[in-house]
């Protein structure tokens, strides 16, 4: 009996144990849920995340003063005189559809219009209120209309020098499309919505909007480091801030594929994602394979890259293994080709730098690499009806797959057998 009664004891100690081990576990449970609730509500970027760059200077003056002249920084910008590549001149300053319309650009009390003319009667004017496109290529152009954004129906290729209809918009009649948060997530550092996900066409608050892919798209919304190092004058280690130089891989190539990875579907609202993110948090990625073939060279990098025999390869190529975005490198072609060399120089595995060592000097081989494996081609995705034309004339753009073209490589030869220079007009 007493050793029953030792058992039940026993039995009830440990039930009581239990009880109360069950009870600490849910109370934690439910301490951690609130933390992660604070957590996530903390982590919500909105426009006072942000501090601009120009909070920057001040301690970056170099590295701001060399970022300010990359496309990056100039991929979006208040309309001007000054930013649009445009012409406003009679006799350059119009362009006219199939059907007979025609758009102007015109100055008005220092302002800048597009008007829309049939029949010579005027039936739209839009004022050009923001630039996209750093220009490289070409620009296209944005309206407000209360709290919308439209994408004005005439465009600028810098090719051509020409005023041209409005990639994807038809040729027929003046149409005005309207501009998604989507849109903007690569267009600019950040934009503040006013209407709740999924409203059609969406509304934007224009004050709070950061214009330019700047120094917070890359090292994560500033406006608590600049507080912090404004007060802490003497802390050398930079608070608050990101800095993709100590990234994995991936985190680099998801920070690049935001806005050069291919159409994404979000599932979070535009402007969550920050620098260091998992992509897939918050967009559906395509994880089927693709044929290369059918990437366009526009829009796409990252999918063209990773295509690549030199990505597959490598466990540490990402995008700034080639790209400084600190840096304007535009048509800077001997510069990439050293970078090619850092990797494919004479250890590599066949022991040569090149296969074409026999035929092209040691010298021109160090300038020339992208024009024989990564040529500029035509994009399918931008290609735009210039003045009088019944076809689409597209944007030419260096591919990121990276490979033999032999077709590239004889141009090259010629070129150089010609004594001519390949990098003229070249745009990397």
């Amino acid at each position: 009996m007493q050793g029953m009664g030792y058992i039940k004891k026993y039995r009830f100690s440990a039930s009581t144990v239990l009880i109360i081990l069950l009870c600490m576990f849910f109370f934690s449970t439910c301490i951690d849920k609130e933390k992660d609730k604070t957590k996530d509500a903390a982590a919500v970027v909105n426009y006072n995340s942000y501090s601009g760059s120009a909070s920057c200077v001040n301690c970056h003056k170099t590295i701001y003063e060399s970022h300010i002249n990359t496309a990056h920084f100039h991929t979006s910008e208040i309309a001007s005189e000054k930013t649009i590549r445009g012409s406003f001149d009679v006799g350059q300053n119009t362009f006219t559809y199939t059907s007979g319309g025609v758009v102007r650009m015109e100055k008005a009390k220092d302002s800048l219009y597009q008007v829309a003319y049939i029949r010579g009667a005027e039936r739209i004017r839009q004022h050009f209120d923001i630039v996209t496109g750093s220009g490289t290529k070409g620009q296209t152009y944005l309206n407000w209309s209360g709290e919308n954004l439209y994408q004005l129906p005439v465009s600028y290729f810098t090719t051509a020098s020409s005023w041209c209809n409005s990639p994807g918009m038809p040729n027929k009649i003046v149409y005005f499309r309207p501009i998604t948060s989507r849109c903007l997530e690569c267009h600019t550092t950040y934009a503040e919505k006013l209407s709740p996900e999924k409203t059609e066409p969406e509304l934007f608050d224009k004050g709070r909007m950061i214009l330019g892919v700047d120094c917070e798209k890359c090292h994560g919304p500033a406006a608590r480091h600049v507080e912090f190092q404004t007060q802490n004058p003497t802390e050398k280690k930079g608070m608050f801030i990101i800095n993709p130089a100590t990234f994995t891989r991936k985190q680099s190539l998801d920070l690049c594929a935001l806005c050069h990875g291919g159409r994404l579907q979000k599932t979070k609202p535009s402007f969550q994602f920050t620098a260091g993110d998992k992509l897939s948090d918050y967009f559906l990625i395509d994880s089927t394979a693709k044929d290369a073939s059918n990437i366009d060279v526009h829009g796409n990098q990252y999918g063209l890259l990773a295509a690549s025999k030199c990505f597959q390869r490598s466990t540490t190529l990402t995008c700034i293994t080639c790209h400084n975005a600190h840096e304007n490198e535009q048509g800077k072609t001997e510069i990439f080709s050293q970078r090619c060399i850092n990797c494919h120089n004479n250890d590599h595995a066949d022991g040569k730098l090149c296969k074409m060592t026999s035929t092209i000097s040691a010298e021109e081989l160090k300038k020339n690499c992208t024009k024989c494996h990564m040529p500029q081609l035509p994009s399918k995705a931008i290609a735009v009806l210039l003045q009088g034309n019944d076809t689409l004339t597209p944007a030419t753009m260096h591919t990121h797959l990276i490979k033999n073209y032999p077709d590239e490589t004889r141009k090259v030869l010629a070129f150089i057998k010609a004594g001519q220079s390949l990098q003229k007009n070249d745009k990397h």
